[in-house]
């Protein structure tokens, strides 16, 4: 297994219910085909520059040990989830 991390940054108008709801998605796909490490919910925060004419975002974190085509089904589901505004996956050396 290899070991990930992901940002990911939710609009920040999405209820509290909802970022729950794709946090518990997110962490059940991983944990479906691996293991999570860590997950830490940073809240609402501003953002460097403007996406998609939003200022802030609800940021998330999440470290996680998997095989290789986790990241990948990963991404392809952060790309079709319409409440997610960013994201990024990156490989850690062991």
């Amino acid at each position: 297994m290899n070991l990930y991390e992901t940002i990911y940054i939710i609009k920040p108008d999405v209820e509290e219910e909802a970022i729950k709801s794709l946090v518990e998605k997110f962490k059940a796909l991983v944990e479906g085909a691996g293991e999570i490490d860590t997950i830490d919910e940073w809240g609402k925060r501003k953002l460097a520059y403007e996406i998609d004419d939003y200022a802030e975002g609800y940021y998330v974190y999440m470290k996680f040990k998997a095989e290789s085509h986790v990241p990948k089904e990963l991404d392809r589901v952060f790309g079709i989830t319409e409440d997610i505004i960013r994201h990024l996956i990156v490989k850690l050396e062991k």
